[in-house]
């Protein structure tokens, strides 16, 4: 598994403490920022950690903004992304056991930096069940 973590300037904070959590788990990640906490355009880092999926560079993606919902906005215009605004574990559990989702936005104003590692940890490690929820997932992207 390799994670593409990205944030905007109101999910900084948050990205960097998740980062020092991968470090100290070994879990392999690319950080395409931002780098700061000055003002930037959200949009940005949400196209760039989905093209990292779509092109196999990395298979599961992070995204953290103030609210979430402009990072999950745009992350779910791309064919093969499932972003999911988690804001709590059984959330993250649930959208990736009922929705292979592969990207985890997190509203990095309304939880705590703790938080997001713990609904991070139960996203990551939590198995698609396949089955009536493959079904569902094939009628998602029919016209």
């Amino acid at each position: 598994m390799k994670i593409a973590i990205g944030s905007d300037h109101g999910g900084y904070k948050t990205k960097e403490y998740i980062r020092e959590w991968l470090d100290s788990e070994a879990l392999p990640y690319s950080d395409f920022g931002t780098f700061s906490d000055e003002s930037v355009d959200f949009p940005v880092f949400a196209h760039l950690v989905c093209k990292s999926i779509e092109s196999e560079e990395c298979n599961i993606g992070i995204l953290v903004c103030s609210t979430g919902q402009g990072m999950a906005i745009t992350s779910n215009r791309y064919e093969n992304i499932r972003a999911a605004l988690c804001w709590n574990k059984k959330i993250a559990e649930m959208s990736r056991r009922h929705n292979n989702a592969n990207v985890l936005v997190l509203p990095g104003l309304y939880i705590s930096e703790q938080e997001s590692v713990e609904i991070l940890k139960d996203f990551l490690f939590a198995a698609f069940e396949g089955g009536r929820h493959q079904k569902r997932l094939n009628l998602i992207n029919q016209d």
